[in-house]
């Protein structure tokens, strides 16, 4: 497994495999409070160099290629936008809550001889702050990658969100306010444009916006690129010790591309003052087309090497 090296520059990691920056991950933006200012996953690319996400799209500019978004806590909105209201639909609120880099920690896991510079974890420290400047939750996030043979590389992802409040807070989805089929909350990529019309792969079916709310432990999305003329294919992996495994997912192929494991989308959680609610995921970003066949391979091997990138639960 060759890892891949993650570089502090500025307000941002950049993750490096040799002299190719794949991805950036974006610690302190710059965005308005309307947008829920939150780190993020921008550009991606793959390791042929196509670009894979999306980043505040003018339809939703909340959304920003790959990153943990929470619309429904408690009553704060720690996604973006406005928050579906049941009666009403989508209402802008005073809720728009920010999540706030506090700091990077030394990572004991890391092996300082194998990269160049930079570590090959990242573990940071952050607040959940409501727009009314309330911190409900303390987070610790780990960041890890590595390449998946010649023509793929793997983001693990983590978050353990310790609730600092004096109460229990539900974790919902508007779904669970009263929107049908709308459970989005989690780990999200939104895709580049020219994906939309592209293939949801899930567990031996491939297909459209009709898998939305499908139960699988991986999906996939299949699309092709403007410009090259190529293929590129996405693949989350849903870890088996998470909340509700296999989650629902949230999908899109039809408005436009996106996936989202997401453990919310139509039973809420409460976490009470001082538990922890632990999540980790796999997110393979490849090259070429994918079927259900080659999306299974890939998620199987994202699956075995997550511990590995992420430690022990």
């Amino acid at each position: 497994m060759t890892r891949i090296r993650l570089d502090e520059s500025g307000d941002r990691l950049l993750m490096r495999l040799g002299d190719a920056v794949l991805a950036e991950y974006v610690f302190r933006p710059g965005h308005p409070t309307f947008e829920s200012p939150r780190p993020y996953v921008s550009p991606v690319r793959t390791l042929g160099g196509e670009l894979v996400s999306l980043y505040r799209p003018h339809d939703h500019v909340w959304h920003k290629g790959i990153a943990w978004s929470l619309p429904v806590v408690g009553d704060e909105n720690f996604w973006g936008g406005p928050t579906f209201v049941r009666g009403e639909g989508y209402v802008q609120l005073a809720n728009n809550g920010e999540q706030r880099h506090v700091a990077f920690e030394a990572d004991e896991a890391t092996d300082a001889a194998e990269p160049a510079s930079g570590t090959q974890r990242a573990v940071e420290r952050l607040e959940w702050v409501t727009q009314g400047g309330e911190m409900i939750f303390a987070e610790e996030r780990v960041l890890a990658a590595s390449a998946l043979g010649e023509d793929a590389w793997l983001l693990a992802f983590e978050t353990r969100m310790t609730n600092t409040a004096d109460r229990d807070i539900p974790i919902g989805s508007p779904t669970t306010r009263g929107r049908g089929n709308a459970g989005y909350g989690g780990l999200f990529w939104r895709g580049p444009r020219s994906f939309t019309g592209g293939h949801v792969l899930a567990p031996g079916v491939a297909g459209g916006d009709e898998l939305r709310g499908t139960r699988a432990p991986w999906m996939g999305f299949t699309g092709r690129h403007d410009g090259s003329g190529g293929a590129s294919t996405i693949v989350m992996v849903d870890d088996p010790g998470n909340l509700q495994h296999p989650p629902q997912w949230f999908a899109r192929s039809e408005e436009f591309a996106c996936l989202c494991p997401a453990p919310f989308f139509s039973e809420e959680h409460e976490v009470a003052p001082g538990d922890a609610l632990v999540l980790r995921y796999g997110v393979v970003i490849a090259d070429g087309a994918g079927d259900p066949d080659r999306a299974a391979g890939l998620a199987a091997s994202a699956g075995a090497a997550l511990p590995g990138l992420l430690g022990a639960r």
